[in-house]
């Protein structure tokens, strides 16, 4: 690599030639990462710039962009392989004129997956069924080479990039007894409940002498500018929508932990739940942990008193809350991942990738939250728990893209907040736990908050 640094700004200009995972791109893939017409370099810079920024603090999918509105990613093929031409880069990103080495994991990172998806998502692959869909799911994970046939020990941890310092430390005491007992760590890949627990996690590990420690982290693109990578993650996998990331989140993961968190994590929540009450899906194991540090226990019970009210009982059999027991979570998920093997044994099921869990059309598609289509939403009761649990998901789903993805924010900007509808006792539950998420500061990092919704009962 070759760079010169520019003496007036905290920006680089460097020429990178990636290293393994990223080895050579067809001309075709280059010319679409090229392309300015259709967006996808827009997207790529966006990304790249999201990762060399990565550890920052801000929740604003805009804020990077107007700290380095010159910043620009060119992608070049060559005989020898695949080079990367940078300008005007974040300098934070550098040591001494050279990218620090897991940046430039993380950068190439976003290369090869958004290559990967204009090419493969884009040429004709079927994407209107669910076995079309979980195939292109596995397809974008087996290319980012994270599938690999060992025994079951990966846990998806959830939370909110926004939540308190004993919150933080506790996900981290979590981390650290999943890592002593072998256990890797998947999130989505940003701060907060994202972090803590890989952070943790790295520390036992080294003290077990545990080599290979997989610390993956999954996001998408409207995610990825307002999350950006932590430093500690060493797998990052960019998927091409949120509904794709969340299936990409239970067929990785063997078992998951949800720390407190905001909408976004209220919205994964019912997802699995939704998934998870399906009568096919009903005998198959799956772990799953509420848990935060003793003053978070007002939160769980309002998340819990919420489900009941939406989901009915049914869905509280699936999880289990532990309070304050970093200790206790480790176990109970070790535990349940050791039944996980032995029923992926039992049914010759991969260790790597869930293929027994069914996961329905309506979870599957795209949900682009307009206005009229929040408006529409079926929240009512007497639907099937899973069908509920469906539009409970894009409910959420919606609020997240009005809070921090760029294109939810324009149409709250040109149109105001979204308007949600329904039963009066659901609406009254749903609105009480989104202002206990505003009250707790669970919507924003920085900042006040503004309401991109309002709940009409």
């Amino acid at each position: 690599m070759s760079a010169t640094i520019d003496t007036t700004l905290p920006t680089v200009n460097a020429r990178i030639y990636p290293r393994g995972g990223l080895d050579v791109l067809s001309r075709d893939e280059v010319a679409r990462l090229r392309d300015a017409s259709t967006g996808m370099h827009d997207l790529l810079r966006r990304c790249a710039l999201a990762v060399l920024t990565s550890g920052s603090a801000s929740d604003d999918p805009r804020a990077a962009r107007e700290l380095y509105p010159d910043f620009d990613i060119q992608v070049h093929q060559q005989d020898r392989g695949v080079r990367i031409d940078l300008a005007h880069a974040p300098a934070m990103a550098f040591v001494d004129g050279e990218i620090i080495h897991g940046v430039a994991d993380l950068l190439f990172a976003v290369v090869r997956d958004l290559a990967y998806t204009a090419i493969e998502l884009g040429s004709g692959r079927d994407l209107e069924s669910t076995e079309g869909i979980t195939d292109s799911v596995f397809g974008l994970l087996r290319n980012a080479r994270i599938l690999h046939p060992a025994d079951p020990n990966l846990v998806v941890c959830w939370g909110g990039h926004s939540i308190s310092r004993d919150e933080y430390v506790y996900t981290k005491q979590v981390g650290y007894e999943l890592g002593l007992r072998g256990l890797d760590i998947c999130t989505g890949c940003g701060p907060g409940a994202m972090k803590g627990p890989m952070k943790g996690a790295t520390i036992a590990h080294a003290k077990q002498r545990q080599r290979r420690s997989r610390y993956i982290g999954i996001t998408e693109p409207g995610i990825i500018a307002a999350e950006s990578p932590n430093p500690i993650v060493n797998h990052l996998v960019i998927m091409p929508d949120i509904e794709k990331r969340l299936e990409a989140f239970v067929r990785l993961g063997h078992g998951i932990i949800v720390f407190p968190g905001g909408v976004g994590t209220a919205e994964e929540i019912l997802y699995l739940l939704g998934i998870l009450l399906r009568e096919e899906n009903q005998g198959l194991p799956f772990p799953l942990v509420f848990t935060g540090p003793s003053a978070s226990a007002p939160y769980f019970e309002q998340i819990d008193k919420f489900i009941r009210l939406t989901l009915g009982e049914a869905a509280t059999s699936r999880y289990e809350i532990v309070i304050g027991d970093p200790v206790t979570v480790a176990k109970r998920m070790s535990t349940g991942i050791r039944k996980v093997r032995e029923n992926r044994i039992a049914h010759q099921d991969s260790f790597f990738f869930n293929w027994s869990l069914k996961v329905p059309l309506e979870f599957q598609r795209p949900f682009v939250p307009s206005h009229e289509a929040m408006a529409k939403l079926d929240l009512h009761h007497g639907r099937k728990p899973h069908e509920l649990a469906a539009d409970l998901r894009r409910a959420f789903s919606g609020i997240v893209a009005g809070n921090v993805k760029e294109d939810g924010m324009r149409r709250i900007e040109a149109r105001g907040p979204f308007e949600i509808h329904g039963d009066a006792d659901m609406m009254q539950s749903l609105d009480a736990l989104l202002r206990a998420f505003v009250d707790q500061r669970r919507m924003k990092i920085a900042g006040e908050y503004k309401p991109c919704y309002r709940v009409v009962t």
